[in-house]
């Protein structure tokens, strides 16, 4: 039986990922920038097209503000280096004389990726650690009968923890959802 090596991976499009490569090619902004904007169109795009979005969020500008100068040097820059890289790994098809591009099915599985290369907003491990601490110190108030705990039923104290829990869940499935590859907006790290 033959198995792939620990550094490749079967997405779950079928594509095979090179963690080692994926991680070269989001290590770049200019390339996540890219990899942002044709997710959000989710078709063939002209190349100048995405080197003025490219550039405007670099810029933190609207797209009809960016110079001619900045829009030239992202255009150069993406058809020259960024494109054909991620044309070789097969996560954008890139033709580079009709100066067209789309993403591949590949880019469907590389928001995992992005958590590991681009800080998220808010650490939630600790966040919900300090939940759970929060939790196990108000059950242990409420076990051992504590009088600030006391002027209120116990029911009322576990509402206010499910709560708590279910505004963390929302929060935590919007700050995700603004972090997706293609999401509304600009990407996540634009300032702005």
């Amino acid at each position: 039986m033959n198995f792939p090596s620990a550094n490749w991976l079967t997405s779950g499009t079928g594509v095979e990922l090179d963690e080692e490569v994926v991680f070269s090619v989001l290590s770049n902004r200019r390339r996540r920038f890219a990899l942002h904007a044709l997710c959000q169109r989710g078709e063939a795009t002209d190349l100048g097209w995405l080197a003025e979005r490219v550039a405007a969020w670099e810029a933190n500008v609207a797209p009809a503000e960016v110079d001619s100068d900045t829009r030239k040097s992202c255009y150069v820059s993406l058809q020259q280096t960024h494109l054909p890289k991620m044309d070789k790994t097969d996560i954008v098809a890139f033709d580079k004389r009709a100066g067209v591009v789309r993403p591949t099915p590949a880019v469907e599985d590389l928001d995992i990726y992005l958590d590991v290369v681009t800080e998220p907003e808010i650490p939630w491990h600790g966040y919900y650690l300090g939940l759970a601490a929060v939790g196990a110190a108000l059950l242990a108030a409420l076990w051992t009968d504590a009088v600030l705990f006391s002027a209120l039923p116990d029911l009322a104290w576990v509402a206010f923890l499910v709560g708590a829990l279910v505004v963390s869940a929302l929060a935590h499935a919007y700050f995700a959802r603004r972090r997706k590859l293609g999401g509304d907006g600009p990407p996540p790290e634009v300032e702005g």
